[in-house]
Protein backbone atom coordinates (compact mmCIF):
# COMPACT_ATOMS: atom_id res chain seq x y z
CA UNK A 1 0.00 0.00 0.00
CA UNK A 2 1.34 3.50 -1.12
CA UNK A 3 0.30 6.97 -0.26
CA UNK A 4 1.43 10.42 -2.18
CA UNK A 5 1.34 13.96 -0.92
CA UNK A 6 1.97 17.09 -2.92
CA UNK A 7 2.90 20.52 -1.75
CA UNK A 8 4.31 24.16 -2.76
CA UNK A 9 7.26 24.45 -0.23
CA UNK A 10 6.16 28.50 0.94
CA UNK A 11 8.36 31.33 2.49
CA UNK A 12 6.96 29.89 5.88
CA UNK A 13 8.65 26.69 5.37
CA UNK A 14 12.50 28.66 4.68
CA UNK A 15 14.47 28.46 7.45
CA UNK A 16 17.82 29.64 6.28
CA UNK A 17 19.64 32.01 4.07
CA UNK A 18 18.21 31.77 -0.20
CA UNK A 19 15.32 30.68 1.46
CA UNK A 20 16.56 27.01 2.21
CA UNK A 21 13.77 24.77 3.69
CA UNK A 22 14.94 23.27 6.69
CA UNK A 23 14.93 19.34 6.41
CA UNK A 24 12.43 18.46 9.29
CA UNK A 25 9.46 19.83 7.09
CA UNK A 26 10.47 16.52 4.75
CA UNK A 27 10.04 14.60 7.95
CA UNK A 28 6.73 16.41 8.62
CA UNK A 29 5.76 15.25 5.44
CA UNK A 30 6.45 11.85 5.87
CA UNK A 31 4.51 11.92 9.23
CA UNK A 32 1.26 12.93 6.90
CA UNK A 33 2.62 10.36 4.68
CA UNK A 34 2.48 7.45 7.58
CA UNK A 35 -0.39 9.05 9.06
CA UNK A 36 -2.59 8.28 5.87
CA UNK A 37 -1.09 4.56 5.54
CA UNK A 38 -1.85 3.92 8.70
CA UNK A 39 -5.90 5.20 8.44
CA UNK A 40 -6.27 2.98 5.44
CA UNK A 41 -4.39 0.15 6.51
CA UNK A 42 -5.61 0.22 10.47
CA UNK A 43 -8.33 2.11 10.83
CA UNK A 44 -6.32 4.62 13.18
CA UNK A 45 -3.79 7.18 12.90
CA UNK A 46 -1.44 5.03 14.70
CA UNK A 47 1.81 6.63 16.18
CA UNK A 48 5.12 7.38 14.74
CA UNK A 49 7.98 5.45 16.56
CA UNK A 50 11.38 5.81 15.10
CA UNK A 51 13.00 6.49 11.96
CA UNK A 52 15.71 3.72 11.40
CA UNK A 53 17.67 6.17 8.51
CA UNK A 54 17.16 9.38 7.10
CA UNK A 55 19.14 10.12 3.94
CA UNK A 56 18.65 14.56 2.80
CA UNK A 57 20.06 14.22 -0.98
CA UNK A 58 19.14 17.58 -2.60
CA UNK A 59 18.73 21.00 -1.01
CA UNK A 60 14.52 22.38 -1.39
CA UNK A 61 14.09 26.11 -1.78
CA UNK A 62 11.29 27.91 -0.89
CA UNK A 63 8.74 27.79 -4.33
CA UNK A 64 9.51 24.13 -4.65
CA UNK A 65 6.55 21.50 -5.58
CA UNK A 66 7.45 18.64 -3.30
CA UNK A 67 6.04 15.11 -3.86
CA UNK A 68 6.08 13.03 -0.62
CA UNK A 69 5.65 8.82 -1.48
CA UNK A 70 5.49 6.25 1.13
CA UNK A 71 4.66 2.38 1.47
CA UNK A 72 3.83 -0.10 3.79
CA UNK A 73 6.58 -2.91 3.81
CA UNK A 74 6.05 -4.87 6.93
CA UNK A 75 3.40 -5.48 9.03
CA UNK A 76 4.20 -7.04 12.52
CA UNK A 77 1.27 -7.29 15.35
CA UNK A 78 1.43 -3.64 15.91
CA UNK A 79 4.11 -2.33 14.26
CA UNK A 80 4.18 -1.18 10.58
CA UNK A 81 7.39 -0.92 8.61
CA UNK A 82 7.55 2.28 6.09
CA UNK A 83 9.77 3.37 3.35
CA UNK A 84 9.73 7.04 2.15
CA UNK A 85 10.91 9.01 -0.41
CA UNK A 86 10.62 13.27 -1.34
CA UNK A 87 10.97 14.09 -4.90
CA UNK A 88 11.18 17.99 -5.87
CA UNK A 89 9.01 18.06 -9.34
CA UNK A 90 8.46 21.50 -10.18
CA UNK A 91 11.02 24.50 -9.55
CA UNK A 92 10.40 28.51 -9.51
CA UNK A 93 12.21 29.97 -12.34
CA UNK A 94 13.03 33.49 -11.00
CA UNK A 95 15.78 34.17 -13.59
CA UNK A 96 12.53 34.09 -16.41
CA UNK A 97 10.33 36.46 -13.98
CA UNK A 98 8.99 36.31 -10.99
CA UNK A 99 5.44 33.80 -11.27
CA UNK A 100 7.59 31.31 -14.50
CA UNK A 101 8.12 27.58 -12.59
CA UNK A 102 8.99 24.41 -14.56
CA UNK A 103 7.88 20.72 -14.61
CA UNK A 104 11.09 18.91 -14.22
CA UNK A 105 11.37 16.10 -16.40
CA UNK A 106 13.13 13.71 -14.43
CA UNK A 107 12.16 14.51 -10.52
CA UNK A 108 15.38 15.19 -7.78
CA UNK A 109 15.22 12.72 -5.05
CA UNK A 110 15.63 15.39 -1.94
CA UNK A 111 15.26 12.95 0.84
CA UNK A 112 14.74 9.38 1.80
CA UNK A 113 13.92 7.32 4.75
CA UNK A 114 13.02 3.92 6.58
CA UNK A 115 10.92 4.50 9.51
CA UNK A 116 8.25 2.56 11.73
CA UNK A 117 4.78 3.00 12.97
CA UNK A 118 2.86 1.43 15.46
CA UNK A 119 -1.28 0.79 15.72
CA UNK A 120 -2.05 -0.49 19.76
CA UNK A 121 -4.54 -3.66 19.25
CA UNK A 122 -6.98 -2.29 20.57
CA UNK A 123 -7.41 0.28 18.11
CA UNK A 124 -6.83 -1.26 15.39
CA UNK A 125 -9.68 -1.84 12.99
CA UNK A 126 -9.29 -3.16 9.85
Amino acid sequence: MKALIRMRMSMHDAHYGGNLVDGAKMLQLFGDVATELLIRNDGDEGLFRAYDSIEFLAPVYAGDYIEAEGEIIECGNSSRKMVFEARKVIIPRPDINDSACDVLEEPIIVCRARGTCVVPKNKQRK
